[in-house]
């Protein structure tokens, strides 16, 4: 038997005309998506089906499209109970869900409210992120001390083997990146983005994420969720409510996540939402580890049949 690894994508996934298809074929995913308009207050369905992408685009409302994406998948994807889940950044709201840690209505308000407040905070101090391709993890967290005295510059994800992202203040993670140019790195580009994600920047956000967290019913976890700040399992309710916190200012382990899935014995990781980032990671980070992905309502025949 396969040990099966569910894993939901975060931002940047998102594209116009998402879940679409699961709201027109999908039994249950037309209540699901109905209502998230009304969990909301936002016209949801309509921003993920026909955009406009700049409106898509916006934190506030990306972060509630693409879980509302992922847990519609996971609903019509029956087939397979997975033994452990993780998310990336936003989509550890949707592993969470999938755990039985956090309702699915619950877990919506506070991406919604996570996206407004990482939006605000992106607004009142500007930052800006970047890609370094082709060093060791070592090597990057000691060029982002290297140039901190430029400005706030610190690693956001550590996505894959030579696969890493900083974030900070703009004169910190430029700095960052003509340092890591000298030290060889293969790409030093600077992302699209509206704030300076997983890093100092977002403390304004914490606050009131904390005050909602304390708010919500949360669970001990069903499966074992492998948060991003340990890339370790956890379960216990007390602790996900802490790192859910955390998470705001401190690095998604991703490329760790994946090790330690495969260490607790994960052969089987599937995508569950909009795109194929994550199966990307894993295979860079786990060659032999088996990948599929349900972003369509037309993928989830298939693997069902593998069954």
């Amino acid at each position: 038997m396969a040990t099966i690894a569910y894993v939901f994508p975060g931002q940047g996934s998102q594209y116009v005309g998402m879940a679409r298809d699961f709201y027109d074929a999908a039994p249950g995913a037309r209540a699901m998506i109905s209502s998230a308009d009304a969990i909301t207050g936002v016209p949801l369905s309509s921003i993920c089906f026909s955009g406009p992408e700049d409106e898509l685009r916006q934190t506030r409302n990306t972060q509630p499209a693409i879980f509302l994406h992922s847990m519609v998948a996971a609903r019509a994807l029956k087939a397979f109970a997975p033994d452990m889940v993780a998310g990336h950044s936003l989509g550890e709201y949707s592993a969470l869900v999938a755990a039985e840690a956090i309702s699915f209505e619950d877990g919506l308000r506070l991406v919604r409210l996570r996206g407004e407040l990482m939006q605000r905070a992106g607004e009142q101090q500007k930052g800006t992120m970047a890609a370094i391709v082709g060093l060791d993890p070592d090597v990057v967290e000691a060029l982002c001390r290297e140039a901190s005295p430029a400005g706030i510059v610190q690693p956001a994800n550590f996505n894959s083997p030579g696969q890493i992202v900083i974030s900070g203040s703009v004169e910190g993670v430029r700095n960052a990146m003509e340092i890591s140019r000298r030290k060889g790195a293969k790409i030093a580009k600077e992302l699209i983005v509206s704030g300076a994600f997983h890093s100092p920047l977002m403390e304004s956000a914490r606050e009131g994420l904390k005050a909602a967290l304390d708010r919500t019913t949360i669970n001990d976890a069903r499966i074992p969720v492998y948060a991003n700040v340990t890339a370790e399992p956890v379960t216990r309710s007390s602790d996900i409510r802490e790192l859910l916190v955390r998470q705001l200012t401190h690095p998604v382990r991703w490329e760790q996540t994946v090790r330690n899935m495969v260490r607790d014995g994960a052969d089987w990781f599937i995508e569950i939402g909009p795109g194929k980032v994550l199966q990307g990671l894993v295979k860079r980070t786990e060659a032999k580890a088996r990948t599929a992905g349900v972003d369509k309502y037309a993928d989830v025949q298939p693997l069902e049949a593998l069954t």
